[in-house]
């Protein structure tokens, strides 16, 4: 059973930078960073399904990295430029079966991290 741990969230001011880490081993076939705001609902910010095919909400286009290093079994999110419009809690997401292609819907994975917190300050 593949299990996923979340770390690197933390508070920043408006401009700075965080790298997310979500440590999990197995056979995942693709896997994807979700965030959620309070009162507002789970969002897909960014999917990797192998090594190039990757996908990002508009919100995050061009601020946003997600990589994964397959020796480490490890899932990254890189985080630059941040606003605090990007506070919210943040989860990792795997998914076991073959991928189409990178979800960024929810109901795609069935593997989910405990999320790991990031504040933004303006």
């Amino acid at each position: 059973q593949v299990q996923l741990v979340e770390s690197g969230g933390g508070s920043v001011q408006s401009g700075g930078s965080l790298r997310l880490s979500c440590a999990g081993s197995g056979n995942i076939y693709c896997s994807a960073w979700f965030r959620q705001a309070p009162g507002k609902g789970r969002e897909g910010v960014a999917a990797i399904r192998g090594v190039g095919d990757t996908g990002y909400t508009d919100s995050v286009k061009g601020r946003f990295t997600i990589s994964r290093d397959n020796a480490k079994n490890t899932l990254y999110l890189q985080m630059n430029s941040l606003k605090p419009e990007d506070t919210a809690m943040y989860y990792c997401a795997a998914r076991t079966d073959i991928c189409g292609r990178a979800y960024l819907e929810q109901t795609a994975y069935t593997i989910w991290g405990q999320g790991t917190q990031v504040t933004v300050s303006s």
